[in-house]
């Protein structure tokens, strides 16, 4: 009968109970905090891949000069390792008007700023000034 009452007894449960709530606790407040720094760093590199289309757009610049102002752009705000493969063009829409395109592919951050290379790909477009 003793065996049978100290089966039923909770003294001790609730090391285990807080051990295993915080665990799940940490593990959700990680997955939340990347979460928002990985819309962070896709955020961050559409602007610059924006602010460098229309830096390559304007009067006397070349798409090339774009590409170079997104590099320097997410370089400063982000990390250099995000601006390794940047690349801009010149488009032209079906009414016939010239658009400046900049293409950053860049690491997609999985665990902290790190993860696969060339995972996220965003676009940048402004319309050429020349017209």
């Amino acid at each position: 009968m003793i065996g049978a009452a100290r089966l039923h007894d909770d003294r001790g449960s609730a090391v285990a109970d807080f051990t295993m709530t915080s665990a799940l606790l940490l593990f959700v407040f990680l997955g939340v905090f990347q979460l928002g720094l990985t819309l962070h760093v896709r955020n961050t590199l559409i602007s610059c891949a924006s602010e460098g289309a229309r830096y390559g757009a304007r009067e006397g610049s070349t798409p090339q000069e774009g590409a170079g102002r997104t590099e320097d752009l997410i370089g400063r705000s982000l990390s250099a390792r995000f601006a390794g493969d940047v690349t801009a063009r010149v488009d032209t829409t079906a009414a016939g008007v010239d658009v400046v395109v900049v293409d950053v592919s860049a690491p997609l951050p999985v665990i902290g700023p790190f993860g696969p290379g060339g995972a996220m790909d965003v676009t940048g477009r402004a319309f050429a000034e020349t017209q």
